[in-house]
C-alpha cells in the first residue's frame, strides 16, 4: 500500500511518526541495515572539513548519530544537531549524557529555515534526512546558506538500486519486511510503510547529483555503498 501526500500533510506525518518511533529509531535502523548504518555515517563524517569556523552542522539530525560520528572524526570541532522532532532531539541529549564531553549541541529548527547565521559552518552533512523533506532544493539551498565560502555539504541518502536481481529483491524487503517487522516491534506499520515509499520515491544518484549543482554546489560528486542501496553525496559552496 502505497503512501500518497500533499506536501504539508507529509511534513505534518514525518514530525507525528518520527516523534513516535523514537523509542525502536536506533535500533530497527541498525537491523534494517545488517549495521551497515554505522560505517556509511562515519565514511560521511570523514569527508567534513574543519578549516574556519570550527562549527558543523548535522541538518535532520534525528537522535544523534551522525552528530557523533562528526564529533569522533573531528574532535577539535563545535558540532550541533538540528532537528524539527523534539522527541529526537530528546533522545540524543541522553544518549550524548553517557559519553564523555565534548558533546555535541542540539537545536530545534526546520531544515528549510535553519536558525543559524549565514557562513556559519565549516561543513554541513544530513543523514537520512533529506527524502522526508518534499522541498529538497530549497533545503540545499539553506545549507548552503549556512556554509562558510568553501564549505563542504554532505548528503547521505538511502536510493533503490538499479541493479535488476537486487532491485527485485530489495522491492520486496522494502515493502514487505520492513514494514511489518517495524509494526510489530514499534506498533506504528505506517511510519515504515512511509520508510519503504520515501526510498523508492527518491531520486537516482545522477538526478540529485544534477539538483545539488542546480543549487549552487561546485565540485559535485557521489559514491554509492553496499550494492548501491546507500549513496554519500558532497558539493562546496563557491
Amino acid at each position: 500500500m502505497r503512501v500518497n501526500l500533499e506536501q504539508e500533510e507529509r511534513i505534518a506525518l514525518v514530525r507525528g511518526l518520527f516523534g513516535r518511533v523514537v523509542p525502536h529509531y536506533d535500533l530497527l535502523n541498525h537491523v534494517f541495515s545488517l549495521g551497515r548504518d554505522l560505517f556509511w555515517r562515519r565514511a560521511a563524517a570523514k569527508r567534513a572539513r574543519v578549516f574556519s569556523t570550527g562549527r558543523i552542522l548535522d541538518v535532520a539530525s534525528g537522535t544523534g548519530d551522525l552528530s557523533l560520528a562528526l564529533a569522533e572524526a573531528h574532535p577539535g570541532a563545535r558540532v550541533v544537531g538540528a532537528d524539527f522532532t523534539l522527541p529526537m532531539l530528546v533522545r540524543a541529549l541522553d544518549k550524548y549524557r553517557r559519553r564523555n564531553p565534548p558533546h555535541p549541541a542540539v537545536v530545534c529548527g526546520d531544515a528549510l529555515r535553519l536558525p543559524f547565521p549565514d557562513a556559519g559552518f565549516d561543513s554541513a552533512a544530513m543523514a537520512f534526512g533529506i527524502r522526508n523533506i518534499p522541498d529538497r532544493l530549497g533545503a540545499l539551498k539553506e545549507i548552503l546558506r549556512v556554509l562558510a565560502p568553501g564549505g563542504r555539504c554532505l548528503v547521505l541518502e538511502l536510493t533503490f538500486p538499479r541493479w535488476p536481481l537486487i532491485r527485485k529483491f530489495y522491492h520486496s524487503y522494502l515493502n514487505r519486511l520492513i514494514p511489518k517487522l517495524g509494526g510489530l516491534i514499534s506498533g506504528h506499520e505506517l511510519a515504515y510503510q512511509y520508510l519503504a515509499d520515501s526510498i523508492m520515491d527518491f531520486p537516482q544518484p545522477p538526478e540529485f547529483v544534477d539538483m545539488m549543482n542546480q543549487a549552487g554546489y561546485v565540485r559535485v560528486g557521489y559514491r554509492g555503498f553496499t550494492f548501491g542501496i546507500c549513496a554519500l553525496y558532497w558539493g562546496e559552496k563557491p
